[in-house]
């Protein structure tokens, strides 16, 4: 997952993979029509085929992050990997369609419908007859009831990782025969249909140690297409095989094989054969395409979208020469060049046997605002950023060049085709320059005011940890100077910054440089003089001076003050390779901060701290991550955008709401959608509840992540699934005489 996931799907209801997975809502509306929930933005990509297409047999090998840590996707530290395993080995009662809506799984359930509502709730749920565990024992209630104890929260001794749902449940009994299980509702529960997906069996959930330690390593039984034959952590793989005692449509495919494979080492592992399916980076999506172009691939749009090998070959002949005249270095450096290209030549040979499949994840990456302490604990600053983003511009960045529909997200609690969707950004506005200055200036932040001297060592608009101090301390060697940040207010005249590192090459003094997406300027903060920090002639005026000196006059649009301290906010981003869409982003953010007087402090951090040490903990102004979506919103989203408490320590308790801004009347409306058994009300509540998390500006969402899967042209029935679970029995190569086509199948 790209680090603007990071840590986030850990601590989210796990149902049958990232992308079928935690988070979605719907927006306001005052009607209950499913008019406003639209289509999916992009369909998915999977290359679909007729079962009678696909060949019998076959191994897949398929990238994951990592083994996972646990089978159990009820503990802490599932991740996605958890999730592609338990998808294809358990019983899932719904599973997400590709609109993003739960629809009955006929492998499990005949029906599941509320049979009474008074006194209480009864879920009534018929069972398939065949459906059997892998030791032969019938799929019946004793699952269902062990499950609920376990997660119930009413017996500590389960190291569980959330149990909502589960703790409205008051019995769960046998019905009239086996293969019906009564549940009873103490509460009323909208998302009963969120429930025993997974299901685990008994022999899993029966005990605190089973539940804590038996599951994480290894699943002895297992009821789904696929059972789980062996995790080997040494070698990063885990391999699946086809379940004997199966009673559903037979598995295409033999064996399902999920191997280990970081991000950045994918296109090297998927040329020399090692991968059949990776999700991959967008650089990697296009050099595949570019490899597939003479095969009919639709290539990617973009600079160099006509190299190949040859012309490689070709160029560096050109530009390198013979080496007839050459020296004994300059002939040992062209053959390692030649060596090199040679190198590539031949991955791009391999790489052409492949194609990348294109859509969104169910995943929404959005701009998070710091409201705990701070210029942001204002709301008129937070909405104030808001008015300043052109959030059209911002997906632009991300999804244009890859060929997606650019189009920003209008909820936090649903996507556009989910049925609790529809666009609620009316409740704070669109762009607008001049509505954001003046919100500024309502919250006192003026131009021209005197500016404090400020701490070199403490990072401006940050709280409790300074930069470079344990905790955050910034990635060096990241372009960006010593202590990986650079201030966006303190440029250089067009031209100058160029000027002066023409005329001092060898500049060390800590000049920060960064270039903004679409332009050639360098922007530098200031210099370390003597441990004090003065401002650069062309910097933002104010920025560093000594103590009580006023900001010259004309400065308003690159320097607000208040009560003696600038405008600036710490926006911290991660450092690694495969975040580079989100730096991009963030560049564009902090020019549109820019033009209305606010600077931003460019933080990159390590991957490793960027959500512990800084999103979670609070250390940031501005950040940008991502939540997956969900198609049961009043229980998922409530822990993301619940008001912070005090804790019994004098702590905040944030739950997962690390902006920590949040109502009272927001946590009300989703108490009120996840009490309602009418559904048309429970989306109208929820719609309500993300307008005024709209109009609290502590979050902005900002567009769809994109989904980038590179697959052998041969594979069908997988690739980018959008919102749909995975069916894993479909699965498979296509027969050689069925035709393939390399190109992406229609959305």
């Amino acid at each position: 997952m790209s680090h603007d996931g990071v840590g986030l799907r850990a601590v989210m209801r796990s149902v049958a993979f990232l992308t079928a997975g935690a988070l979605a809502v719907p927006a306001l509306s005052a009607c209950s029509s499913e008019d406003a929930a639209g289509q999916p933005v992009a369909g998915q990509d999977i290359a679909p085929a007729s079962r009678d297409l696909v060949a019998d047999g076959g191994t897949l090998h398929w990238a994951v992050d990592a083994v996972p840590e646990t089978l159990n996707t009820f503990q802490a530290d599932a991740d996605s990997a958890t999730s592609r395993v338990v998808g294809a080995v358990l019983p899932a009662m719904y599973r997400l369609d590709r609109n993003g809506r739960p629809q009955i799984n006929p492998d499990y359930l005949e029906s599941a419908k509320v049979v009474e509502t008074e006194p209480r709730q009864v879920v009534l749920y018929k069972l398939n007859q065949q459906a059997v565990w892998s030791d032969g024992r019938e799929i019946g209630a004793a699952d269902f009831a062990a499950q609920w104890r376990a997660l119930s929260g009413k017996d500590s001794a389960y190291w569980t990782a959330r149990n909502a749902g589960y703790d409205r449940i008051e019995k769960i009994e046998r019905g009239k025969n086996n293969l019906e299980v009564r549940v009873t509702f103490s509460r009323p529960y909208a998302d009963w249909k969120s429930l025993f997906s997974p299901l685990y069996p008994k022999d899993v959930m029966g005990t605190p140690d089973t539940f804590n330690d038996g599951a994480r390593r290894k699943l002895k039984v297992t009821a789904g297409p696929f059972a789980l034959k062996k995790v080997n952590r040494k070698d990063g793989e885990v391999r699946l095989t086809r379940n004997p005692r199966w009673w559903g449509r037979p598995t295409k495919l033999a064996e399902i094989d999920l191997v280990a494979v970081p991000r950045a080492e994918r296109t090297t592992a998927l040329a020399a054969g090692r991968l059949d399916l990776a999700d991959i980076a967008p650089s990697e999506a296009e050099r595949i395409t570019l490899a597939g172009q003479d095969k009919g691939s639709t290539p990617l749009q973009g600079p160099g979208a006509t190299i190949t090998p040859a012309k490689a070959l070709r160029s560096w002949a050109r530009a390198y020469g013979s080496d007839e005249n050459a020296s004994d270095e300059e002939t040992q450096a062209r053959k390692k060049r030649r060596k090199a290209i040679a190198k590539y030549a031949g991955q791009q040979s391999a790489l052409s046997g492949f194609v990348v499949r294109k859509s969104l994840e169910p995943v929404y990456t959005q701009l998070a605002l710091n409201g705990s302490e701070g210029p942001l604990a204002d709301e008129r600053v937070r909405r104030a950023v808001a008015r300043a983003l052109d959030r059209q511009e911002l997906a632009q960045v991300v999804l244009k060049p890859l060929g997606l529909p650019a189009v920003p997200v209008g909820s936090h609690l649903a996507l556009s085709g989910q049925q609790a969707y529809a666009d609620n950004s009316g409740a704070l506005g669109g762009q607008d320059t001049a509505e954001a200055q003046a919100l500024l200036t309502d919250a006192g932040w003026v131009p021209g005011g005197p500016v404090t001297e400020q701490k070199p060592d403490k990072a401006a608009g940050s709280r409790g940890k300074a930069a470079g101090s344990p905790g955050s301390k910034a990635d060096s060697g990241d372009g960006t100077g010593k202590d990986g940040q650079y201030i966006v207010g303190e440029d250089n005249k067009p031209g100058e910054a160029d000027r002066e590192k023409k005329k001092d090459p060898k500049d060390h003094t800590g000049q920060h440089r960064k270039k903004h997406s679409g332009q050639h300027a360098d922007e530098q903060a200031g210099k370390h003089l003597d441990g004090k920090q003065y401002s650069r002639q062309g910097g933002a005026p104010g920025a560093y001076a000594p103590k009580g000196t006023a900001a010259p006059a004309g400065a308003a649009a690159n320097a607000l003050a208040k009560d003696g301290k600038p405008l600036t906010l710490r926006f911290v981003l991660p450092s690694g390779t495969g975040a580079e869409p989100l730096r991009a982003v963030a560049d564009r953010i902090a020019q549109m901060l820019q033009r209305i007087g606010i600077r931003t402090e460019l933080n990159k951090v390590s991957d490793d701290s960027y959500f512990k040490d800084h999103i979670a903990s609070g250390q940031y102004d501005l950040a940008l991550y991502s939540w997956p979506a969900s198609a049961f919103p009043a229980t998922d989203a409530r822990p993301i955008f619940a008001k912070p408490v005090p804790a019994a320590d004098g702590s905040l308790s944030v739950e997962q709401n690390y902006t920590r801004v949040g109502t009272d009347q927001v946590d009300q409306l989703f108490d009120q959608a996840i009490s309602t058994l009418d559904e048309d009300e429970e989306r109208a509540l929820v719609r309500k509840a993300d307008a005024r998390i709209w109009a609290a500006a502590g979050s902005i969402p900002l567009y769809q992540r994109p989904q980038l899967t590179a697959a052998r042209t041969n594979l069908a029935n997988t690739g980018a699934f959008g919102f749909q679970t995975p069916i894993y029995e479909d699965m498979g190569f296509l027969k050689k005489d069925a035709n393939p086509s390399a190109a992406p199948s229609a959305p």
